[in-house]
């Protein structure tokens, strides 16, 4: 557990800086806010606290789960873009940092370059959220979480597949298969293997952690699939990425060879036809929506933690 020692800002960067029970009892506090939220409550826990919300690019989810869930706790947000602001300019990050821990309670980042998140962290004197980088996307995992626990219970020794590119999300879920006692199962091409540094931490998760070529083989006997989009924002490669990973793809047939009771999930947007079949995605095991919808409840757990608040 790496908890802020006392007067340090609570930062939520990576899963891997959590023990498993700090994450646990984050969650349990997204279950109860559902749950108030669900029962007509909102407690206004961050009263006329300001998130300035940072985005390097597009997004819906993250923005929008964001900016609602700070408002259903009684705070406010302001969103700006980097073009907006003076990094456009060449402002430093840290620079960036300093001045608006001067204005902002808190600040969420959705931002390319894992190493400027790293900067801004380190020079912010308020809590700093990973709303995405290349690296990592740890909010997205803790929504999966949830979600997976909402429909079947603890995730612990279940096995989660992963079939499809390397991606940040999945080295997310790298980090979580070893702290919350899952079996994670990685099929991906060659071509879009782990770079370096996920390697490194797939080695870190010893057993926790199985790469399998092919990705029926994989999905046999999972609790729960998972893939991604394969064309991602900025890739310009899509006509091969779809051609090499075709046989990656999760239709019925590879869903045939999970439990009967396997759920299916996916971060969105997904490209219907591409990463997952319609009958996938709409049929009865897929949970993508709850799992869209729990970014917004685990997000507003995060934020108390942020702020010191873990229970209510």
């Amino acid at each position: 557990m790496t908890s802020p020692t006392q007067g340090q800002p609570r930062h939520f960067l990576d899963l891997d800086n959590f023990s498993p029970e700090e994450l646990k009892k984050i969650l349990k506090l997204a279950h109860e806010l559902k749950a108030r939220l669900k029962n007509g409550e909102r407690p206004q826990l961050l009263k006329d606290k300001v998130l300035a919300m940072i985005f390097e690019r597009e997004s819906t989810r993250t923005r929008v789960s964001f900016d609602v869930g700070m408002r259903q706790l009684g705070g406010e947000t302001l969103m700006l873009t980097g073009a907006e602001m003076q990094l456009s300019r060449e402002e430093t990050l840290a620079d960036t940092a300093r001045v608006m821990s001067r204005y902002v309670d808190a600040i969420m980042i959705r931002i390319l370059s894992h190493d400027d998140l790293l900067e801004l962290a380190g020079a912010s004197s308020v809590p700093v959220i990973n709303g995405l980088t290349r690296v990592s996307h740890p909010c997205q995992i803790m929504a999966d979480i949830m979600t997976y626990e909402e429909h079947r219970g603890s995730i612990e020794g279940k096995t989660v597949v992963w079939v499809g590119d390397s991606n940040n999300v999945l080295a997310s879920w790298v980090h979580a298969a070893k702290l919350f006692g899952a079996k994670l199962k990685i099929s991906v091409p060659v071509e879009y293997a782990p770079d370096q540094g996920l390697r490194a931490d797939i080695e870190a998760a010893g057993d926790a952690v199985e790469m399998v070529a092919d990705p029926l083989v994989a999905a046999k006997d999972a609790d729960l699939v998972i893939t991604d989009t394969w064309v991602s924002m900025g890739d310009t490669d899509a006509k091969e990425r779809r051609k090499i990973l075709s046989p990656y793809r999760v239709d019925a047939n590879l869903m045939s060879k999970a439990k009967p009771d396997a759920l299916f999930m996916h971060c969105l947007p997904a490209h219907r036809g591409d990463e997952v079949t319609d009958e996938v995605i709409d049929g009865p095991s897929a949970v993508v929506f709850d799992e869209a919808e729990n970014r917004l409840h685990a997000q507003k757990a995060i934020l108390c933690w942020a702020f010191g608040i873990e229970e209510i």
